[in-house]
Formats: structure tokens, C-alpha cells, sequence
């Protein structure tokens, strides 16, 4: 099939799916991600001729292309949260919050998975930097899902809004650091002082600067163009240039060993933008009916990019052990971290007992956070070839570490959001935040 078909397929099982969805009762994301798998080149797709090898199909550089797309949109969007008079209101005490709550989860996280590796020594060091940077990450949708459903609200949702805004913004940088020294480390190359920590911070800082540029022109370019749909372009093609020049290889064009990063890019023009614009709110408005498509196709592209088959290779039982030590690991860093640094700022009791349990959902950014690992990973190794053309040992090794990564995410973020929805409907419930219904007697 070719690649219009393979998108036409993609929408139209992600649309079942959601309607599947609704009648169980679990949130469109899981449909998404349970539909790409079923319906990927893995499992049904390649019986339709779904390849991702096949230069006519919706093959992995396109695939690849489709989701870093779809991850500039998710990050300009969460960019929209960093409005500075709404940081301003609730003080302090949420930045602290939000920073505890999301590093614990990682140093949680990598702490589990170094004391499993003294049982399964086979456990990859650079898949637990990863995945640790990951488990940062929480899931805004989910979350907001529940609280619009319920009509809650109270100290633990007033806290709990802001904080799942901004811990996706930690968990991009954590990513970029983490991910940096993981993937010098699978490439054999001995990581330094500039490998660590200079090449990092450039990269971010050069991330950063190049949204900032972007926001303060598309912000001027708003009083050039009126209308809303020539408003909606502008920011379109700014996420794009964010995404273009993430993809850039700076180390081949000039020997610089940096990587701009298109979220961190576009999460900056989305902060620049909401605190430039006074009407900023109608552009975001009108930019989630457009990208509503796109992320459904990020969603079950992510799904029919998991390799099912490495739950057949050799490497299952360490994928299984690492999934279950960061199911656990990451739920407990989350907690542990809500709750002595909610006690630190002296939040309310309910904040402090309850708000670990309601950032257990997991989702989109950690989905794409996976995705880049995953497919940067396998394209690098693909590149590494002896002069017979075939993939030497090391590039097979990162082939199969991109692949355990996005199979880890993945099955984990289908756990987690069909139970971390549930968790927070009954976190909110005992905080007394989710007004119960009052029965009345009939006469």
C-alpha cells in the first residue's frame, strides 16, 4: 500500500477505535495505541502489503516525519500553560511541586532499574538513562479528562492543573540531557566533560533561543495579518521550522556534536506567543481543531510502530523486568515526590496525601519522547554499515535498544492510562473534591 492509503487506514481504525472506547469506558488515546498495533506492519498490516522497508509505503523516514510533526504541535500546545501572570498566581510553591514530583519519578526509576541490574546484568545502561528521563513525564489529557467529567474542584485540582503543565517541560529537558549521554554511550564513544554536559546545555539553550526568535516574529507578524486563518499559518510553519531544523545533522554539515531540539523549540514559541498576545487564546483555540488529526495519526503511527516481535526475541524477559520495575518505580516516585515536597511548601493536607496519585496517567509526551529515542536510535544504527553494506554488531545494538525503548513506553502507557484515570477519579473522590450525587426520595 502507499503512504496515502496507509494514513486513510490509520484514520479510519482510529475513529473505530474511539467509538470502542466509549463503550468501555477508556480514554481515545488507548483505542489509538491498541489500533496502530493491531492494524501496523507488524500484525495485520502486512498481509495488505504495509512495510516499513517499502520506499512506496508508510515506511519508518515517514513514519519518523509524521511523528516529530505531530510532537511540535503537542509541544507548542504545552507551551501555551507558561503565561507568566498564571505562574505568578500560584506562586512558588508549583514550581517546586512540579520539579520534586517529576525528578523523583526518573531518580526512582533509574535507582529500580540499576538494583535490577544487579539480578539481570543484561539490562542496557543507556535504556535506564532513557527511560528514566521519560519517567518524568505525565499526561495532561487524561487527567483533565477526569476533572471536566466529574466537575471537580478544590485545593488538589487548583494545585494539580498547573502542575501537569509544566512537568512535561521538565521531562523535555531532562530527556535531552539524559538521552544525550545515553546515546554517546551506545555509540561506543567514552562520554567527556563536552559530551555530558557543554554539547547538552548548547543544545537546549540553542533550542530555546530559536523559539524565542520564532514567538517574538510570528507575535509581530500578528499585527501584519488579521485574520485568524493567515494567524493559524504563521504558527504552523514556525513549528515546522522548529521540527526542520531538529533534523538537521549539525556533526556532518560542521562537526558539531548538537541537536536542536524541535520540542523544546515549539513549547517556546507557544510560551512566547500566550504572553505577547492578548488574544493569544483564539490562535490555540483554533489550532486544536486543526491538529486534532494529526494526533491521532501520532497515536496509532506510535502503536504500529512497536516492534511486537521482541516479545518473541531473547530480549523479552529483560523488556518485561524493565516495564514492571518502571510501572512501579515511577508510581512511587511520583508519590514520594508530590508528597514531601507538597509538605515542604506547607500545601493543604489533601494536596499533600492525594496529588501523587493523580499524576500516575502517562501518555503523549512520554509516547514521543519514546518515539524520538526509538527512531533515532534505529536510524543511526541503521548508518552503521561494514563495506559489505551490512549492519555492523554496534548498529545492530542500537537498532535493538530503539526498539526496546518505544516496546517498554508503550506497553507501560497502556497500562498506565487505562488504570491511571481510574486511580485519579478515586484520589479526587477522597479528597472530597468530586461532588457525590444527592439521592432523592420519591413520594
Amino acid at each position: 500500500m502507499n503512504v496515502l492509503l496507509c494514513i486513510a487506514i490509520a484514520f479510519a481504525v482510529g475513529l473505530l477505535s474511539s467509538r470502542l472506547m466509549k463503550l468501555i469506558n477508556l480514554p481515545n488515546v488507548t483505542g489509538y495505541l491498541i489500533a496502530g498495533i493491531i492494524f501496523g506492519p507488524y500484525v495485520l498490516g502486512r498481509f495488505f502489503g504495509w512495510s516499513l522497508d517499502a520506499p512506496n509505503s508508510l515506511n519508518a523516514q515517514t513514519m519518523n516525519l509524521i511523528s516529530n510533526v505531530a510532537l511540535g504541535f503537542i509541544a507548542f500546545s504545552i507551551g501555551s500553560s507558561f503565561k507568566l501572570s498564571a505562574i505568578k498566581s500560584v506562586g512558588k510553591s508549583i514550581v517546586v511541586i512540579t520539579i520534586f514530583e517529576a525528578l523523583m519519578a526518573a531518580i526512582f526509576v533509574i535507582i529500580g532499574l540499576f538494583l535490577t541490574k544487579i539480578f539481570i546484568k543484561e539490562i542496557p545502561i543507556e535504556i535506564i538513562l532513557t527511560v528514566g528521563a521519560i519517567a518524568c513525564a505525565t499526561a495532561p489529557a487524561a487527567t483533565l479528562m477526569v476533572i471536566k467529567q466529574y466537575k471537580a474542584k478544590g485545593p488538589l485540582v487548583n494545585t494539580l492543573l498547573p502542575v501537569v503543565a509544566f512537568d512535561d517541560a521538565v521531562a523535555l529537558i531532562a530527556f535531552s540531557i539524559l538521552f544525550s549521554t545515553a546515546k554517546a554511550m551506545a555509540k561506543g564513544s567514552n562520554p567527556n566533560v563536552m559530551d555530558l554536559v557543554v554539547w547538552p546545555l548548547v543544545s537546549i539553550i540553542g533550542s530555546v533561543l530559536i523559539g524565542f526568535i520564532l514567538g517574538v516574529i510570528i507575535s509581530f507578524g500578528h499585527k501584519l495579518f488579521k485574520s485568524r486563518s493567515n494567524r493559524l499559518i504563521m504558527s504552523i510553519a514556525g513549528i515546522l521550522v522548529c521540527v526542520g531544523v531538529s533534523i538537521v545533522d549539525f556533526k556532518a554539515l560542521w562537526g558539531v556534536d548538537i541537536s536542536i531540539s524541535g520540542l523544546l523549540s515549539a513549547m517556546m514559541i507557544g510560551a512566547v506567543i500566550v504572553n505577547m498576545r492578548k488574544d493569544s487564546d483564539r490562535l490555540f483555540e483554533r489550532m486544536e481543531y486543526f491538529t486534532a488529526p494529526i494526533f491521532m495519526l501520532f497515536f496509532v503511527i506510535s502503536g504500529a510502530s512497536l516492534d511486537i516481535t521482541i516479545f518473541a526475541s531473547s530480549n523479552v524477559g529483560i523488556v518485561l523486568a524493565i516495564s514492571a520495575v518502571y510501572l512501579v518505580f515511577r508510581a512511587m516516585g511520583k508519590w514520594v515526590g508530590a508528597f514531601s515536597s507538597a509538605k515542604m511548601v506547607r500545601a493543604e493536607p489533601t494536596v499533600q496525601k492525594y496529588l501523587g496519585f493523580t499524576l500516575i496517567p502517562q501518555a503523549g509526551v512520554a509516547i514521543g519522547l519514546a518515539t524520538t529515542a526509538s527512531q533515532t536510535l534505529i536510524a543511526e544504527g541503521r548508518t552503521l554499515v561494514d563495506e559489505l553494506g551490512n549492519i555492523t554488531e554496534a548498529g545492530s545494538q542500537l537498532v535493538t535498544y530503539g526498539g526496546m525503548i518505544l516496546a517498554i513506553i508503550l506497553s507501560s502507557t497502556v497500562i498506565y492510562e487505562i488504570f491511571g484515570p481510574i486511580i485519579t477519579k478515586l484520589a479526587l473522590t477522597k479528597a472530597g473534591e468530586i461532588e457525590k450525587p444527592v439521592k432523592t426520595l420519591q413520594k
